[in-house]
């Protein structure tokens, strides 16, 4: 019972994570890699619980810019993805902007919108919604064009309105699709807040990840990096945890051992 409870698949990740961290720490000391470089795990752990608190709390900015981005992602990603994959017209228009929108490092333009909007929470969160967008925009496309033609036939052969074809059909099949594009959109979004709060803040995990490096405080750099991945862990299991919620039928929510 001990080994079934060992192997389960909620631990698996914790035992992972556990022996990176065994690897992590005997090169450090097989190789002899000085503190400055790379600092030992525990001298890690040791700076995320005594700055904990502080964390935490700028942690919480990090996370209201990413939901704030993502959820404009959801209200705008989804209905342009709709538009342009029922209407080959806006396609042929709108999906090549996107597109080259995507070749444009989010780096470089992020100053603009401190100078826009600001030294507060929005730059960070247009900034979040500017890299989750195309996740889910080609994902919506990609899972709307996937309806099985013949399913459309047979509504319309029963008599069924574009409405109910649409809620009835189209929409539980591109369900999955969908999910997909926004399990990825919302951990680009904890990276687009980042990026934001790089270039104009002084709060957050970014501004927290400056002053470390600034200070050449590896500890609490890397301590800041467990918190911002903690933040991507713990938003995309909420994602997937509504899929389940709404898409139970699918083949990817089975569980395989």
């Amino acid at each position: 019972m001990f080994r079934k409870l060992l192997l389960s698949p909620a631990l698996r990740p914790f035992l992972l994570i556990l022996l990176l961290l065994v690897l992590w720490d005997l090169a450090i000391r097989l190789f002899r890699i000085p503190a400055y470089l790379i600092p030992p795990p525990w001298e890690v752990v040791k700076q995320l619980v005594a700055e904990w608190p502080r964390l935490l709390a700028e942690s919480w900015k990090t996370t209201l810019a990413t939901l704030g981005g993502f959820g404009l992602t959801i209200l705008l990603g989804i209905p342009i993805a709709m538009v342009i994959a029922y209407s080959r017209v806006v396609e042929s228009y709108v999906y090549p902007l996107l597109v080259f929108s995507q070749s444009i490092p989010k780096v470089a333009i992020a100053p603009l919108f401190v100078v826009w909007f600001g030294f507060g929470i929005f730059p960070k969160v247009i900034s979040a919604f500017l890299l989750g967008f195309f996740p889910v925009v080609v994902s919506t496309v990609m899972g709307f064009k996937s309806v099985e033609p013949d399913m459309l036939d047979l509504s319309r052969s029963m008599g069924a309105s574009r409405l109910q074809t649409f809620f009835k059909i189209s929409l539980p099949q591109a369900l999955p699709q969908i999910f997909s594009g926004l399990k990825v959109s919302v951990t680009l979004a904890v990276v687009g807040a980042v990026v934001g709060e790089f270039v104009g803040s002084n709060s957050g995990i970014g501004y927290v990840l400056q002053v470390a490096n600034g200070n050449f405080d590896l500890p609490l750099m890397f301590a800041a990096l467990v918190v911002l991945s903690s933040i991507g862990v713990i938003l995309f299991v909420a994602v997937d945890l509504v899929e389940r919620v709404m898409i139970p039928w699918h083949a990817s929510q089975r569980h395989t051992h």
